[in-house]
Order: C-alpha cells, then structure tokens, then sequence
C-alpha cells in the first residue's frame, strides 16, 4: 500500500493519524531534501529524490512523522501493523 501526500493539495493541520500494514509506504511529494522527520529511525527506510520523501513502515510499531509546512511542523502519528 501507498499512500500519496501532495503537499500543494494538503492542510497537514486536518490531518493527524494514518495506519499502514508493514511494507505500506507514505509519499511525501512537494519537499526539500532532510526536512521530513522521524522519531523511530528503526522502523521506517527513507528515502529522497526530486522533491519525493519515500517513507516504507518495515516494522510494527508507533511512528511519529514531523513534516513542515508554512512555518509550522506538523507531527502525523502512524501507526504500522
């Protein structure tokens, strides 16, 4: 599963929670290099070219996401089974 977070197209303030099974990757598309955060390095492989932040969940857990986006960072909590 993918699922695609069009920066342009998004208010990251409505959005607080997603869940993925292990191998579910999250698409960040319209961010600069080393601006996405996560706060569990050990389950999640990033990756990033051309303003696209690839985030594969390869375990089970918790995982914050800190993303910016007007100034303000924005933490989505996802929750990887």
């Amino acid at each position: 599963m993918r699922y695609d977070l069009v920066l342009a197209e998004n208010e990251l303030a409505l959005l607080r929670s997603l869940c993925f099974a292990s191998g579910g990757v999250l698409r960040i598309i319209g961010i600069g290099p080393g601006e996405v955060t996560v706060d569990r390095e050990d389950l999640v492989s990033r990756s990033y070219e051309a303003g696209v932040v690839d985030i594969r969940f390869v375990r089970p857990g918790t995982v914050d996401v800190m993303i910016p986006q007007g100034g303000t960072t924005h933490p989505v909590t996802v929750v990887v089974r």
